[in-house]
């Protein structure tokens, strides 16, 4: 039998993350755009500053049915007709808030760029926001609340933003409203809240795909460059304050047969100069199957199907910008495992920390993790949506164009040694709030008998 050659692989392409243009229109709108070759669906991403901190005191929740009325009819088109006229472009438009503000998201073949721009624009440049629409909304979001606080994982996330942020805090509430202060909305409250932060001034368009026989300067000109607005400067973001002594929360969800964890705490965020490290670091603990959590927790031992470890970004401010540094990422470790193996999964993951601190991680881990955070690249950032996605992030968290492209730099060349500090400084065992959403009668007694903070419990 005669056997064809075992197939070779080629030499790899080069690639770097692409370099975005910067301009800006006429009307203050900053423009990141990025010629994408072969990539026929444009992404166009819009940061608005409107920070769910300039929410007015009880109507938690306006930035959010104001983000969703955007695409509910404008001066030129009711909700139904601006729905029709966005199928007919094949583009899809989505927008939510965050604690940054605001992002609006389209995307849209390229042939039929210019059509939909100028729908993104009167969406932007005159909302109707008409009564009707806005109470829908608002029942909507009622509607998701109790499904909210349902699930364990969503549940968990809302209490340890409640242990970890001062009460007076937005951080501490959810992101999009309480039954209480969603149910205080109106069209009025949602005028208000546009009229006061929406405008071009200060915000930032990103625009990623093949241009190629697209007159993007005019077609911008004519869509985006006619809105107009207020050039007010934006509300200074307020420092983030935040406990993390090490203490154990207990949702009591009686009868569950799982437990929830999310153990927590806050950090540094991309701007200080331990963050690749930190990303490199945390990988190693609890970035993929392979890593340390997992390795026990679910191959040795059989508690979970998977523990994950991650850094987010809460909010995030350039050391040089008016307000100063001011911005903070979330660093946690989430999973599940049955509500028997509660307290011993506990303890074996507390291990899992005390002997990262005292053995350090091995290279064979973190030449891994480098493989698998910088090999990657390329195939995360097949779409424009990616890389338009990513640009946004950058212009969100007041960082460098260059920015992802030099992370992948600093991640190739971060050591053993430097990731191992960085992921034991992250994630110090006495200074880990912990969230466990599960049936209390049964988990507390074995958490408390751990040692590892103050145990309070608290009602589902």
């Amino acid at each position: 039998m005669e056997f064809h050659p075992q197939p070779r692989s080629g030499a790899a392409k080069p690639w770097a993350f692409p370099a975005p243009e910067r301009s800006q229109l006429a009307n203050g709108l900053t423009l990141l755009t990025s010629h994408r070759p072969g990539q026929q669906v444009v992404a166009v991403e819009i940061n608005l500053v409107a920070p769910l901190e300039a929410e007015p005191e009880g109507l938690d929740g306006v930035a959010t049915i104001m983000s969703r009325a955007l695409s509910e009819g404008t001066d030129k088109h009711t909700a139904e007709e601006f729905a029709a006229e966005l199928e007919r472009c094949g583009a899809t438009l989505d927008a939510h808030a965050d604690h940054p503000g605001v992002r609006v998201s389209l995307e849209v073949p390229a042939s039929r760029l210019p059509r939909a721009l100028g729908l993104l624009a009167d969406a932007l440049r005159a909302p109707a926001f008409p009564d009707g629409e806005i109470e829908r909304l608002v029942g909507n979001r009622l509607d998701e609340i109790p499904h909210e606080l349902a699930n364990p994982a969503r549940r968990a996330a809302m209490a340890l933003s409640k242990e970890l942020f001062p009460a007076t805090s937005r951080m501490s509430r959810p992101r999009q409203g309480t039954e209480e202060t969603v149910a205080r909305i109106d069209a009025a409250a949602v005028r208000a809240f546009y009229d006061a932060h929406i405008r071009p001034a200060t915000g930032t368009a990103v625009i990623v795909g093949d241009f190629t026989g697209v007159d993007l300067e005019s077609a911008l000109a004519d869509t985006l460059g006619a809105w107009t607005g207020s050039t007010a400067e934006p509300q200074q973001p307020s420092p983030v304050v935040a406990d993390d002594t090490g203490r154990v929360v207990i949702v009591d969800r009686p009868g569950a047969v799982q437990t929830q964890l999310l153990i927590g705490r806050i950090g540094a965020d991309r701007h200080d100069r331990v963050w690749p490290a930190q990303v490199l670091g945390t990988y190693c603990l609890g970035g993929t199957l392979t890593s340390r959590l997992d390795r026990v927790l679910r191959e040795e031992k059989g508690y979970t199907y998977g523990v994950r470890s991650f850094g987010q970004v809460l909010r995030s401010s350039a050391p040089s910008s008016p307000e100063g540094a001011t911005g903070a990422a979330l660093l946690a470790i989430s999973g599940s495992v049955d509500t028997a193996s509660t307290g011993p999964a506990l303890q074996d993951l507390w291990t899992v920390l005390r002997t990262l601190a005292a053995e350090g991680l091995t290279d064979a881990e973190r030449d891994v993790a480098v493989q698998n955070l910088v090999g990657v690249a390329p195939l995360k950032y097949e779409t424009s949506a990616a890389v338009a996605g990513t640009l946004a992030d950058q212009v969100e968290q007041q960082l460098p164009d260059d920015y992802q492209a030099q992370l992948y730099v600093r991640l190739a060349e971060t050591g053993t040694v430097e990731a191992t500090a960085a992921v034991v400084n992250a994630f110090p065992v006495d200074r880990l709030v912990t969230v466990l959403v599960g049936d209390a009668a049964q988990i507390a007694e074995p958490v408390k008998a751990l040692g590892i903070g103050e145990v309070t419990v608290v009602s589902g």
